[in-house]
């Protein structure tokens, strides 16, 4: 582990405009995406000898590296459990970069996930699939636990039984991720924030879920360059040192609820992740100057700030009800993007952007002076971290 912190960093960060309609090809988002990123770290697309992806993507290395002019590749990767996925796609282009595998490697994902197959919708073909995954969703799709927000519904109401915690306590996640979507010209939601009494007042989707404690559907591409930190220091930007990356599967582990655990109402494999982080980066949570946590579905956000040890267990309903404490000055800035919740839903990578743009002081809620931040891919599912730092 300690051969990887500090070996590699983030050299350059490129998006497309996050939309409900994109209007082109997946390719097409995800090769602008890979061109924008590149010409922020000052390269070229014959660079490149790296590419990494989630095996969700539709856009094969081959085809992408086609697509943008990558003439030969010398590493390439895909990885399993969609939104979990995002932080280890760093982690692998990091271990290639500082094994010399690879020189530049770029990770990347775009989709059509508003416009096109909408995740959030039942799809019984997850189901049906003809391999182990299948055979798992086979036991819960017939009850009717056949969307992602049903099965964190039941976590959720297990976490609320358990802790005392209540959905106002959901709610301020919402509330604060929009109140930093308003200010980001990038967001979907920009300009649109919202108060504690619309979220109390939104639908339920699958109680004791809201509409707005689930994340958007978005259409978009975000790609990531890594390149040695060495090689970074000569690049354009300042670097984002990539201090710590870790992936994780917790005992019992399946996808978004592992039922079969004795105890429901937590993340183990995050709990590994977070573990992993610190010892790796030589930091702790109180370390961090903010926090990028994946948003998919609020209850999992405090969660994460439990399994991470900003606070003990059935903790979390304390930390957030602190005025203040996730907004920029307070004591752990949260997404300050806006998140999946406010920015655009693009499996987690448009979080590890802004942790970026942090670092580099360039975010549009620029927390002052920040140099250490903790990212987080999908949770329910095995799942990754990053702790990223300024050079």
């Amino acid at each position: 582990m300690g051969q990887l912190s500090g070996a590699a960093a983030i050299a350059g960060i490129g998006a497309t405009e996050f939309s409900k309609n994109s209007g082109r090809s997946e390719l097409r988002l995800a090769t602008e995406a890979v061109q924008t990123a590149l010409a922020d770290a000052g390269l070229t697309p014959a660079d490149v000898d790296g590419l990494v992806s989630f095996t969700m993507d539709t856009n094969s290395e081959i085809a992408v590296a086609r697509a943008v002019g990558i003439p030969e590749l010398t590493y390439f990767s895909r990885i399993h459990y969609g939104g979990g996925a995002a932080c280890s796609t760093v982690q692998q282009a990091a271990m290639a970069v500082a094994t010399g595998v690879a020189d530049v490697v770029v990770a990347y994902r775009a989709f059509n996930e508003r416009s096109g197959l909408r995740f959030g919708q039942v799809n019984s073909a997850v189901a049906n699939q003809e391999n182990s995954s299948g055979t798992d969703n086979a036991f819960s799709y017939p009850h009717g636990l056949s969307t992602p927000a049903a099965f964190v519904a039941m976590v959720a109401q297990r976490y609320l039984h358990e802790f005392g915690a209540t959905s106002e306590d959901f709610g301020r996640i919402a509330v604060v991720d929009r109140k930093h979507a308003a200010n980001n010209p990038e967001a979907f939601f920009y300009g649109k924030p919202i108060t504690l009494a619309d979220h109390q007042q939104s639908r339920y989707i699958a109680e004791p879920l809201h509409l707005l404690d689930c994340c958007q559907e978005s259409d978009g591409g975000v790609a990531i360059v890594v390149v040695s930190a060495e090689r970074a220091r000569d690049l354009p930007n300042p670097p984002a040192v990539i201090s710590a990356a870790a992936s994780g599967s917790g005992v019992d582990q399946f996808i978004m609820t592992s039922y079969y655990r004795d105890e429901l109402a937590a993340l183990p494999e995050m709990g590994l992740v977070g573990r992993q982080l610190w010892e790796q980066s030589g930091l702790r949570p109180d370390d961090m100057d903010a926090a990028i946590l994946y948003d998919h579905f609020t209850p999992y956000t405090l969660l994460q700030l439990e399994e991470l040890g900003f606070c003990g267990r059935g903790e979390a309903k304390d930390f957030v009800r602190e005025p203040g404490a996730l907004e920029v000055g307070g004591r752990l800035p949260l997404n300050t993007h806006g998140g999946q919740l406010g920015e655009a839903y693009i499996h987690g990578m448009n979080g590890i952007a802004e942790a970026v743009r942090q670092l580099r002081g360039t975010s549009v809620n620029q927390v002052p002076g920040a140099e250490r931040v903790v990212v987080t891919a999908g949770t329910g599912v095995p799942t990754s971290g990053l702790v990223l730092t300024a050079a």
